[in-house]
């Protein structure tokens, strides 16, 4: 343990009631969050304490991506007493001031735009305000992580940027290939981000980001989410919240406090409380590449549950870090992140 651990351990012991009041108030923000909302997930809801999700929408082609997004509408009409469709970064406020949860609606991987630039222009009045160019293979904008090569955008995926910056549609550059991620940084005038994503100096893993890479982003002012999967932050079955702790402290190191979020890439009731072996690790197996490495189980014990943020603010507390840092972290990040692009 570090002096500044040793500290914050000391300073934190007698303020477990602080740090519950200041979850309490926070604006927390799961920047990926899959979840099917069926009465058990909102039961859960409550004690996650959440503000406000980033949700993936299936993308197979623009067809299924406006089937989606009416699925959606149906879904917000349903449950208004609930949910918000996040639109603006007002509405992230409206939900925390109202109790209910903003959801922002968004695809992971850019398939669903087919080859028709104007399809951005459909998808964002129906409500998408994420698009990740790509996912882990090649698609029409660039190289996804996994691909064989390591090319960057394509001249359709430049295009593509510069629409989504005008019409205010987040560059999520989470799964895209390395070449295809310093491109995105560079060429968009809008701040992208990794809304799901961890630190390569921490875990070389082919989904992580480099350091030159984070440090590029938040200098266009992007924030880093890092994401809970315990098998994409370390390489053993004993991956616990000492790691997820050590891809934040890296995070903000690099990229500065003002640049880093969180993200659980599941569903809010954690993956044991929604999936098996056989329905979660079997298919991606037959899905992902080797050097995925995806394995079971694939949680961190301590996040798998929908009360990780606040369990997270609490060891973040114990490691020194302070109130309004913890609160960035926790969701304010991304609340100035959305304002940005798109709008108050």
């Amino acid at each position: 343990m570090t002096r500044r651990e040793w500290l914050g351990a000391a300073l934190a012991a007698g303020q477990g009631a602080d740090i519950d009041a200041l979850y309490e108030k926070a604006i927390v923000v799961d920047a990926l969050s899959v979840t099917d909302w069926d009465e058990a997930a909102f039961a859960d809801l409550e004690r996650s304490g959440y503000t406000a999700v980033h949700t993936s929408l299936a993308n197979r082609n623009f067809a299924v991506g406006q089937r989606e997004l009416k699925r959606w509408r149906e879904l917000f009409a349903r449950h208004a007493d609930r949910l918000i469709e996040c639109r603006r970064a007002a509405d992230i406020e409206r939900a925390k001031r109202e109790g209910k949860l903003a959801v922002i609606l968004g695809f992971q991987n850019a398939t669903v735009i087919e080859d028709e630039l104007d399809n951005l222009d459909r998808l964002h009045a129906l409500g998408a305000r994420v698009i990740q160019l790509t996912y882990n293979e090649r698609n029409l904008l660039g190289d996804g992580c996994t691909e064989r090569t390591n090319a960057g955008l394509s001249d359709f995926g430049i295009a593509c940027l510069e629409r989504m910056n005008e019409l205010g549609i987040a560059v999520d550059l989470s799964h895209c290939g390395e070449a295809t991620t310093a491109d995105g940084i560079a060429f968009s005038k809008k701040p992208p981000a990794f809304t799901h994503t961890m630190c390569k100096a921490i875990y070389d893993h082919v989904r992580a980001k480099p350091d030159r890479l984070l440090r590029a982003l938040a200098d266009k002012g992007g924030v880093t989410g890092i994401l809970a999967l315990g098998y994409l932050l370390g390489p053993g079955p004993q991956t616990s919240l000492e790691d997820f702790l050590r891809h934040i402290d890296h995070a903000v190191k690099v990229c500065g406090i003002d640049h880093v979020g969180l993200a659980s890439d599941f569903s809010i009731r954690g993956i044991q409380a929604t999936a098996t072996r056989e329905s979660w690790y079997l298919p991606r197996l037959r899905v992902f590449k080797p050097s995925y490495r995806v394995r079971w189980p694939p949680w961190i014990a301590e996040l798998d549950r929908p009360e990780r943020f606040r369990t997270l603010a609490h060891a973040l507390a114990r490691r020194g870090y302070k109130a309004p840092e913890i609160e960035k972290i926790l969701g304010l990040n991304w609340l100035r992140y959305f304002r940005e692009v798109f709008g108050s």
